[in-house]
This record gives structure tokens, sequence and C-alpha cells, in this order.
């Protein structure tokens, strides 16, 4: 039986990932914070890079916020850590190697690419409020601009 998509008003599905930074963070460690989980498909490729780019610029916003961002892939921590070096990179990224919770989120999406189909990551963000509940979903996010949409969304 397929798992019920989370849709906004839910209570956002646990998890407990490996940090880039040899740590782990789990979401009931960032409770009484606004969270910022986004998906994105791989570490170092354009579209990746311009959006994580786009949240270290804005950092300043989110701390005044009390808000965290952090970005999941499949990619492991080293190559997390390489990504996080190679643009400066101001927040954590966890690695979901199994893809078990981007599962959890609905973040997988059937594409196809020179005729094979196949699932991947389907770039998407949830805004998660302090008390834990999912604020705002945004599926198939188109890059450019989408950090300030966030930020809109909890009064920035």
């Amino acid at each position: 039986m397929a798992n019920k998509e989370i849709m906004e008003g839910d209570a956002a599905p646990d998890f407990k990932l490996p940090a880039n930074n040899g740590g782990e963070v789990s979401l009931t460690s960032l409770k009484g914070k606004w969270v910022v989980l986004y998906f994105y498909p791989k570490d170092d490729t354009p579209g990746c890079t311009r959006e994580a780019c786009n949240f270290r610029d804005t950092k300043t916003k989110w701390t005044k916020k009390g808000a965290v961002v952090l970005g999941v892939s499949k990619d492991n921590a080293a190559s997390h850590q390489k990504f996080i070096d190679k643009y400066n990179l101001n927040f954590l990224l966890l690695s979901d190697i199994d893809g078990k919770v981007i599962e959890k989120y609905g973040a997988f999406k059937k594409k196809s690419m020179f005729g094979k189909t196949f699932l991947g990551i389907n770039r998407s963000t949830f805004l998660i409020n302090p008390e834990g509940k999912i604020q705002k979903i945004w599926r198939s996010v188109k890059v450019d601009g989408h950090e300030e949409e966030v930020l809109k969304e909890i009064g920035g």
C-alpha cells in the first residue's frame, strides 16, 4: 500500500540523518524553530548549486526568523562537504543515501531521460513550523526567487 501523501497542516515526518559535519540531525531536535527542509537532486549541478547559493546568500534573514535551512539529497557526507567547501555554504546538508526520508516526504518522482523512466528526486521544499507541522509545501520548485517565497511565508 502506498504511503499517504503528506499535506500542509500534517505533522512533519520525523527523521534522523547524517550531516556533512559528521553529526546527525533529527527533526525532533529542532522543535521550536522554523525548519526549511529542501530536497534536491545532486550536489554541484547547475540548478542545485543556484538553489544552495540562494539559501546561503539569505542566511542572515533565516537567522533573524529563527529558521534553520537543511538541504537533503542522496549524496554522501563527503560529497556534501566538497559542495559546501566549493561554494562556502553556511548550512548543513543531510545524506539520505537509501532515500527513506525523501520517500516519506513524497519527494521522489518518475522522470525520464533518453527514453528511460526512473525515480528521481523532485526538487521540493517543506516549511515546518516551530510546532513540527508542515506549514507550506513547494513541489517541482523553480529555483530563481524560491528562497524569497519561503521567507515571505514566515514573515520575511
